[in-house]
């Protein structure tokens, strides 16, 4: 399926139905009076989270959505019929704006979310509900108010726990297929990875954590290099960044020149991004130039204080260490995020 993360659409929501100008009219009831209803009220859209959306696909082929009005009131006092809403499924972690505009209206974060992006007109009012004893005939109702309308744009953020970040080709795909139960392509040439992977990492007997795996940056993304820097706002969300390097080829320029050439491209991006823990490791140990070169790289971080990492996704070698390393970090992001609890209770 084609990954889709932002959209923009149409909404209108439904105009209130008129109120009624009646007067009854029946056998031996020679001044009924008036007895017009009121409109019905016009219908919501509703834009709604839901665990089983995983992409905004669906939105670039229907971009309109307009709910009906609501029914106009009748004689008899009968009121009209309020029109259902219309509802718009979206995957967790939608943000809402208002096309043109920076300001949240909505971050739809959890599964079961809802916000209502264009209200209903309110039904007009009928002439009954204007009789006093000085105007016993009022000739007059009022219209429904009309629905609002409005462009929104829809910008999807995966919520995961830890975000993978390097270059192209440096192993991030096949480490997440190595902890997890995701299966992304896997390639020996760069950009293998076109969209963002989540996976599972189970930790203990009941704990797991979600990890995100970002296609690969390059020198000048910001400027629109390879594939830009357009899926960074996947890992905003994320507790703790993992940056993968890779020094087993000839053409290596050094782990410290790959670290600092990500974190230039993360800052141009987003200066929260750098604030963010994050969790080094070299890739591919299991390699010849990889272990010759290790040592070195190992000091050039320590003296940086720095802790550097290094495992390898094909037999295993130190991805435990890792695994416990991102789970420590993410599991002490969400005791940060509890809400504590208030003195005394």
């Amino acid at each position: 399926m084609k990954f889709v993360d932002e959209a923009k659409i149409y909404v209108k929501a439904g105009d209130g139905g008129r109120g009624c100008v009646s007067f009854r009219r029946e056998k031996f009831v020679p001044r009924g009076g008036p007895d017009g209803g009121d409109g019905g009220r016009g219908g919501d859209v509703i834009v709604r989270a839901s665990a089983a959306k995983r992409t905004l696909l669906d939105l670039k082929f229907r971009q309109h959505y307009v709910a009906k009005h609501g029914g106009h009131g009748e004689g008899s006092k009968k009121t009209g019929r309020d029109a259902k809403n219309v509802e718009i499924v979206v995957p967790i972690g939608t943000i809402i704006r208002q096309a043109g505009s920076t300001q949240i209206m909505a971050d739809l974060a959890a599964d079961g979310a809802s916000y209502v992006v264009a209200k209903g007109g309110i039904g007009g009012r009928g002439n009954a509900r204007f009789a006093t004893a000085t105007r016993q005939a009022p000739r007059f109702a009022q219209p429904g108010t009309a629905g609002e309308e409005r462009w929104i744009t829809l910008e999807l953020k995966l919520l995961a726990d830890v975000g993978i970040v390097g270059l192209p080709n440096v192993g991030k795909s096949t480490f997440i297929s190595r902890v997890s139960a995701a299966r992304p392509k896997i390639a020996d040439y760069p950009f293998t990875t076109l969209v963002p992977n989540l996976g599972v990492v189970r930790y203990g007997e009941n704990d797991s954590f979600v990890v995100a795996d970002i296609p690969g940056l390059i020198e000048g993304a910001h400027d629109g290099m390879g594939m830009g820097v357009k899926f960074l706002r996947h890992v905003e969300r994320t507790a703790v960044l993992l940056h993968i390097i890779d020094i087993s080829t000839e053409d290596s320029r050094g782990a410290w020149h790959d670290y600092e050439l990500i974190n230039t491209e993360l800052g141009f991006f987003s200066r929260d991004l750098l604030a963010k823990p994050q969790i080094v490791a070299i890739g591919k140990n299991d390699l010849p130039l990889t272990r010759v070169r290790l040592k070195k790289e190992i000091d050039i971080f320590s003296k940086k204080g720095i802790k550097l990492f290094n495992f390898s996704a094909v037999t295993g070698k130190g991805i435990p260490e890792l695994i416990n390393e991102m789970a420590s970090m993410v599991f002490r992001q969400r005791q940060k995020d509890q809400p504590s609890e208030a003195a005394g209770d």
